[in-house]
């Protein structure tokens, strides 16, 4: 684990107020979409004007959420960045990709693909969780794309996982997504709303019932696609994948070959990825800052958005004027 009074981890305070979104936010409408060959995706731009003159960035998100899962963030940065969210093929609001294929390199494929024909690279990139393995690997194989890197909870291979992270594993597993869906089947969208915000979130409190609600909609809403189990089975199945692939394919490889200056930030309640995982992340990555949020869970922009947003501002400004340290190695 890494210790908050290391002098080169920066430990952001937290507070309760404002209480953070359940799962990113109203669903409101359904964003635009972006079609490409064999691939459409969804997108949600910034929710507030920004600047005409910011930066663009792009927002990726993680194992079985979507574009809300970044609303508040975005709404804490919109004066600083022009920021567009987009549902990963089979999730959100994202057709299924047309070759069916939902590897970490595939999906990093289509963050690749949806820059280049915005035209909007380099962009300040952002990923959680399967984002930040995705994000990761496409700010190794095309760094021209990418201006700086922000790594939420990132899912990187863990020797030992966490014995919480476990049952997630087992979606990758064929035949335990219809075993669970079998004895989910009287649950609510709301009972397994909660179940998720309590895996996710340091302090399941900091959600509002009004959060809850919306949340919940779009969860139910997600339950009737058809290929809703399938999509998380196989991402799941993809992460765990990656997770075996060694040499230069291997994601601490390709963390390593990043050029970006990149934020990392840890939540220290974090049950899917090890809060102890920190310190290797800021080894792997050449130019890298560490932010460590003792309360939060995995889903630290959910839950602390204006404490991620601050650190996200300190890391711009750091890069932006060309004031950055090399980090602490030892």
């Amino acid at each position: 684990m890494v210790s908050p009074d290391q002098p080169h981890v920066r430990t952001a305070a937290q507070h309760r107020e404002p209480t953070a979104p359940a799962a990113g936010g109203s669903p409101g409408r359904p964003p635009r979409t972006v079609s490409l060959p064999g691939l459409t995706l969804a997108v949600r731009s910034t929710p507030a004007p920004a600047r005409e003159d910011a930066p663009p960035a792009l927002f990726v998100h993680g194992l079985g959420g979507s574009s809300l899962n970044w609303t508040a963030l975005m709404a804490e940065l919109a004066g600083d960045v022009r920021g567009d969210a987009l549902d990963l093929p089979g999730f959100g609001w994202s057709p299924p990709p047309g070759d069916n294929r939902y590897s970490v390199a595939a999906h990093a494929r289509a963050v690749v693909r949806y820059l280049d024909a915005a035209g909007h690279g380099p962009v300040h990139l952002f990923g959680n969780s399967l984002g930040g393995a995705v994000t990761t690997r496409v700010a190794a194989v095309r760094p021209d794309l990418v201006r700086t890197l922000t790594l939420v909870s990132p899912a990187l291979p863990e020797l030992r996982p966490q014995r919480t992270a476990l049952p997630t594993a087992l979606l990758a597993v064929p035949g335990v997504v219809r075993g669970y869906r079998r004895l989910s089947r009287g649950m609510t969208a709301e009972q397994r709303t909660r179940a998720l915000l309590n895996l996710c979130y340091g302090d399941p409190a900091r959600a509002t019932e009004e959060n809850l609600a919306e949340a919940a909609a779009e969860f139910e809403r997600r339950l009737r696609l058809p290929h809703f189990w399938d999509s998380l089975a196989r991402s799941a199945r993809g992460v765990v994948d990656a997770y075996t692939l060694g040499g230069q394919h291997s994601l601490w490889r390709q963390a390593e070959r990043v050029l970006a200056p990149t934020l990392l930030v840890y939540g220290g309640r974090d049950r899917l990825v090890s809060f102890r995982m920190a310190r290797k992340a800021h080894r792997a990555f050449r130019d890298s800052r560490l932010v460590t949020l003792p309360s939060a869970g995995h889903v630290a922009m959910m839950e602390y958005p204006q404490e991620v947003a601050a650190a996200v501002r300190r890391f711009l400004a750091e890069t932006r004027d060309g004031s950055t340290t090399e980090p602490d190695r030892s």
